[in-house]
């Protein structure tokens, strides 16, 4: 029988999960069939929510001489970075077809904007979260903009100083914002083990009293799972569903494959890192009384008479007075007899 009691045991471990977010960004490649295909794959993983960037390029770019090479289809790539944010675009009419799917496959839309109409749009479709980028972290006003929808907002603090978080944490609670979660975030694509520092994640968490977590741009999962048992409660990962794909972001992005364990191995370490109470566990109820100590008969000793130190030995099982209680008994008399080796229990005292 399912209680009320187990309903909300079993709401709280929910709770306590890590909420894993694939990051889909750009890898659509400007392709709304593929950013479905990608919403779905992450379904599948196990993810709790995809994200998109609904940016403008205007809003952030507007010289196109400026180049970016990055590694697509094993080789170095270099173009205008103008040109290549501005081919994966997400129109608004996109915008709500995705947010669709995710309500279909059962995650979460969050989406980047970087411009209040980018805002807007997602006030309007109901997203579920509104992502700040680390490249946003110091503009203010577009942190204060997203405060002032009431939507949870997360901001990533890659490249960040600590007076930089400070502003921005203070400028979104000034705002109105309400739920607040900080990303650790190193901006290096990929970035290296030695530059992860996720104890950031404790620090974010401690100072700013808010929940903390990670945007991992690292290869493989054990940044990811070693985050979570630190206490990230929200892990970001770029997200593909073919590293062959032609974009900056797919050759260190999780494959379906890699994001399904990811997913995994997170649950498993949960599952072991369990709570904090200094208190057996269920496994434990069974061993306490088969392998802890009792107070024992050491000789067989008689109705009526008073228990002295020499009568009581100290073995298995568990199930009766345990020997941090020994002096309770010493100067009591037993209802009846009790034979060598016999367990003595409370039932046994006069």
């Amino acid at each position: 029988m399912v209680t009320d009691e187990k309903v909300e045991k079993r709401k709280k471990e929910e709770n306590n999960k890590a909420y894993i977010i694939a990051e889909i960004g750009i890898n659509h490649n400007g392709r709304k069939d593929l950013a479905i295909e990608m919403i779905q794959a992450a379904a599948k993983c196990g993810a709790d929510a995809v994200k998109f960037q609904n940016y403008e390029t205007e809003d952030f770019i507007t010289d196109k001489e400026i180049l970016y090479t990055y590694k697509s289809q094993g080789r170095d790539k270099t173009e205008s970075q103008y040109k290549m944010f501005k081919r994966c675009e997400l129109n608004f009419e996109w915008l709500k077809e995705l947010k669709i799917e995710c309500e279909r496959v059962g995650v979460d839309f969050i989406s980047t904007p970087t411009g209040k109409r980018g805002i807007r749009q997602l006030v309007e479709l109901g997203a579920n979260y509104i992502k700040n980028g680390s490249d946003y972290l110091g503009n203010l006003e577009i942190i204060k903009y997203m405060a002032e929808t009431g939507i949870p907002t997360i901001l990533s603090t890659g490249m960040a100083k600590e007076e930089e978080v400070s502003e921005a944490v203070k400028t979104f609670y000034e705002s109105g914002g309400k739920k607040l979660v900080l990303l650790a975030c190193t901006s290096s694509y990929p970035a290296p083990k030695e530059s992860l520092n996720l104890l950031r994640i404790k620090t974010l968490g401690e100072k700013y009293r808010c929940t903390s977590g990670f945007s991992d741009h690292s290869i493989g999962s054990d940044a990811a799972v070693a985050a979570v048992c630190i206490g990230a409660k929200v892990i970001e990962k770029h997200f593909t569903t073919n590293r062959e794909y032609e974009g900056p972001d797919h050759w260190f992005s999780a494959t379906q494959e890699e994001l399904t364990e990811l997913i995994c191995r997170v649950r498993e370490v949960e599952i072991m890192m369990g709570n904090e109470k200094l208190e057996p566990s269920e496994a434990e109820i069974e061993s306490r009384q088969k392998y802890r100590l009792s107070c024992v008969a050491s000789h067989e000793i008689g109705i009526g008479k008073l228990l002295t130190r020499e009568d009581i030995v100290f073995q298995r099982p568990g199930t009766g007075i345990p020997p941090n209680d020994v002096d309770k008994i010493i100067g009591k008399r037993l209802k009846g007899v009790k034979h060598r080796n016999e367990v003595i229990k409370e039932s046994d005292i006069k």
